[in-house]
């Protein structure tokens, strides 16, 4: 019995102490918070610039601990022939491991884009390390500087980069493009890659020498870049993106600006909100078509006239020019795609197969070629919808003390 008891001891002791096999102290670590790919200095070569937080130094102090730069993140530049060998010379003269797992950001250069990101997207999806949520978004600037600026509200420029994306849903400025949809658009049989775009917008971000204005790079959100298999090939701008979004994406909430009911010359902005968008495949005769339907309520948020929400013609007015701008900005983005760029990232062939899984397989070969002809039926409705107490126009109290 004493035996059976020393036994059973003696494998619960195996289990305790093999618990701490493989741990890894994170001392001993390199965190990556960014990734930066450019081309090299040498033909045939890609430059690799990963950001590297010092713990220790991002805690926001204002001087700098004794054996400590003061610095929040430390950037390593390598060259290789490959991502892999460039990422392995890391280890050269880095005192810790690299460790990708908390990596924020993807961020590439377009030229390299351009050549294509097959290889980037093959090394970051086989990387056990990697989160598939890390983003990812093309830059024309270099990605290496991109990925270093450093703004007034992160210490850490990488967490700033991924938090950009944090309410896209409204601003509506930029895809929400992670890893994960980006493999699954490149495997796919018919919907193409679309990757946020990051570019420099000169802002003043601190109070110091206010008359001489604006003196920073800040990065922003600056539209989508818009891919043919792993190519780079075209470029949406932010105002194009609702046209796609939609097709892609569930968004919060939006703007929109059109003329005063009595005088279209005059400004008038609205909300638009609990917005909703459906597309539904036909397929008659051997034809491939579609009829997309997008709603949404309005609001009225600011108004260069004397606009009456309790005047049914004024409310009629009002809708019907917001359904005419939305109806202009979504046709424009769709034929740009589709004559122009002739890439599929509205995922029309996503849809037609789901709905349609036999006679997509007569189609998928060739859809290269059907994708840029297919018909789009479009019919945009809006409804004023306000929780604003200012039915009546807002006009001067003075003016309405002069009529009395």
């Amino acid at each position: 019995m004493k035996k059976i008891i020393l036994f059973h001891m003696f494998l619960a002791m195996l289990v305790l102490l093999g618990a701490c096999s493989g741990k890894r102290e994170i001392s001993d670590l390199a965190l990556v918070m960014a990734v930066g790919i450019d081309k090299g200095e040498k033909e045939g070569t890609v430059k690799i610039t990963a950001q590297v937080a010092r713990p220790a130094d991002a805690r926001g102090q204002t001087g700098a601990p004794s054996g400590q730069s003061g610095e929040a993140v430390w950037s390593v530049e390598t060259e290789g022939e490959s991502i892999f060998e460039a990422i392995r010379q890391m280890s050269s003269f880095s005192s810790r491991r690299v460790f990708w797992a908390h990596n924020f950001i993807i961020v590439i250069n377009e030229e390299v884009a351009k050549e294509g990101i097959g290889d980037v997207i093959d090394f970051f999806t086989r990387n056990p390390e990697l989160r598939m949520r890390t983003w990812v978004a093309v830059t024309p600037q270099t990605a290496s500087e991109v990925i270093s600026t450093v703004t007034s509200l992160e210490i850490i420029p990488g967490e700033a980069l991924a938090k950009l994306f944090r309410y896209t849903t409204i601003s509506n400025q930029a895809p929400r493009t992670v890893i994960m949809d980006v493999l699954s658009a490149y495997l796919s049989e018919s919907t193409e890659p679309l990757l946020a775009r990051l570019d420099f917008e000169k802002s003043k971000i601190d109070s110091k020498a206010p008359d001489k204005g604006a003196q920073a790079n800040q990065v922003v959100l600056a539209g989508a870049g818009v891919f043919k298999e792993d190519k780079l090939i075209g470029i949406l701008k932010p105002e194009e993106l609702r046209g796609v979004l939609i097709f892609r994406e569930k968004i919060d909430s939006g703007v929109a600006v059109v003329g005063c009911p009595d005088n279209t010359n005059t400004p008038l902005s609205v909300e638009l909100t609990n917005q909703s968008f459906d597309v539904k495949p036909k397929y008659k005769d051997g034809n491939i078509s579609y009829d997309a339907a997008f709603q949404a309520k309005i609001r009225v948020v600011e108004a260069g006239c004397a606009l009456d929400l309790s005047d049914e013609k004024q409310v009629k007015k009002l809708e019907s020019s917001v359904d005419k701008e939305l109806t202009s900005q979504i046709n424009t983005t769709i034929a740009k795609i589709q004559k122009d760029y002739k890439s599929d990232v509205l995922e029309l062939g996503k849809v037609f197969q789901n709905k349609y899984p036999y006679e997509w397989k007569h189609y998928a070969s060739s859809w290269e070629e059907i994708f840029p002809e297919v018909k789009i039926n479009l019919q945009v409705t809006a409804k004023l919808e306000s929780g604003s107490l200012l039915y009546k126009p807002t006009t001067s109290g003075k003016k309405e003390k002069e009529e009395k």
